[in-house]
């Protein structure tokens, strides 16, 4: 996998924090990943859900 850095990310979009605050963002970013876990081998079949708007309330189907 290709890591690009977050402050070259932000780098490219004309962002430039703080080194205080690219450190925070960094540890945000580092944990997020970590939740993110390894879903690129996620069976998405088994992790869809359906949802249905009916007007006038909930309605159990």
């Amino acid at each position: 996998m290709l890591s690009i850095s977050v402050k070259d990310i932000l780098t490219d979009k004309g962002v430039h924090p703080s080194e205080e605050h690219l450190e925070k963002i960094e540890a945000k970013w580092a944990e997020i990943r970590q939740l993110k876990g390894n879903l690129e081998n996620a069976n998405l079949d088994d992790a869809d859900i359906a949802l249905r708007n009916i007007p006038g309330g909930d309605h159990v189907a």
